[in-house]
């Protein structure tokens, strides 16, 4: 029997629009504290404050014995899909301009589709989805401008551990569903307690954080804020997510990351919309709808309604003739 297609439901994508927000703050968190802090530093305190919740949660929840016995399954991930992403995204920002990083961020579901196609029997590669995923890639170029791929070439090596992050959230992401026994909250409690002991070795010996400077109240909130919110909080909704509609409809939060990030500034910083960063949101929404497959049965039916109510309109004036 062959597995039923995934598709996303309204539920679904509300979450993916409520992760894109936690996620695409982030990049701009992420900034601030690097002003302040190295990126190792950084990392791991964004890991090990969401372990603290996380871990919390899911031993108030009776919720932890997985962590304790597939401590490996969780050292994996934290590895793939936390650890050495958050360091790679944290140092490329020191060397590349945040829309660059934000472009190449949106590989993230290209990767997941060619690895998902080859590695599961529901999330596979179809002409739409290709369609799609183009639309979206080319939106997100279009939203940000194309001002930003001027640097593209300058700082290879800030750029290659981008895309090395992007292809290990893919990567993580496809092997995280795999984990569907396990509850949101024991995923999330292990991937980043995982994290947290894995990036302590390398913080303690490269940027001995003891002997730093101790960040301002505004970067101790905004580390807070990245630990609590755009991790703690969004893997609990990234791991639901993920449950429900695979791997590569799940790492579409990246198209829309750059489209909530334009909105925030527009709605809380009061910046004017320009008409670059409307278009691309329009081939965003254009791919996520190809992507979606619901509209393109939707057109399908619609024009056999059309061909219907035609044939009819010809019947009925050849009889009255």
């Amino acid at each position: 029997m062959t597995p039923r297609p995934l598709s996303m439901a309204p539920l679904d994508w509300l979450m993916l629009i409520g992760l894109s927000f936690l996620w695409g703050g982030a990049f701009f968190l992420n900034k601030i504290a690097l002003a302040e802090l190295p990126p190792l530093t950084v990392a791991f305190a964004r890991v090990g404050i969401a372990a603290v919740i996380l871990l919390a949660i899911a031993w108030m929840r009776d919720e932890l014995r997985p962590v304790r016995t597939a401590w490996p399954t969780f050292i994996l991930l934290g590895l793939v899909n936390s650890a050495v992403p958050f360091a790679l995204i944290a140092w490329g920002q020191t060397h590349i301009a945040s829309g660059l990083a934000a472009i190449i961020n949106a590989t993230v579901p290209l990767f997941a589709v060619l690895i998902a196609n080859a590695t599961t029997e529901d999330d596979k590669l179809t002409r739409e989805r290709l369609i799609g995923l183009g639309c979206g890639l080319i939106g997100v170029i279009v939203m940000i401008g194309p001002g930003a791929l001027r640097g593209l070439g300058l700082h290879v090596a800030g750029e290659l551990a981008c895309l090395t992050a992007a292809a290990l959230y893919a990567a993580g992401t496809v092997y995280a569903r795999r984990l569907r026994s396990l509850t949101p909250n024991t995923l999330g409690a292990g991937q980043t307690g995982a994290a947290t002991l894995l990036l302590l070795a390398p913080v303690a010996f490269l940027d001995q954080p003891w002997a730093l400077a101790l960040p301002s109240a505004r970067g101790l909130v905004v580390l807070v804020g990245l630990g609590a919110l755009s991790t703690a909080l969004a893997y609990l909704l990234y791991f639901r997510i993920l449950a429900r509609v695979g791997a590569t409809n799940t790492t579409l939060v990246t198209f829309l990351i750059p489209v909530t990030a334009v909105l925030l500034g527009v709605m809380v910083l009061g910046e004017r919309l320009e008409a670059h960063q409307l278009a691309g949101m329009a081939a965003i929404a254009a791919g996520l709808l190809a992507l979606d497959g619901r509209a393109g049965k939707g057109l399908v039916a619609l024009r056999g309604w059309f061909a219907r109510q035609y044939k009819e309109f010809r019947a009925n004036g050849r009889s009255g003739a």
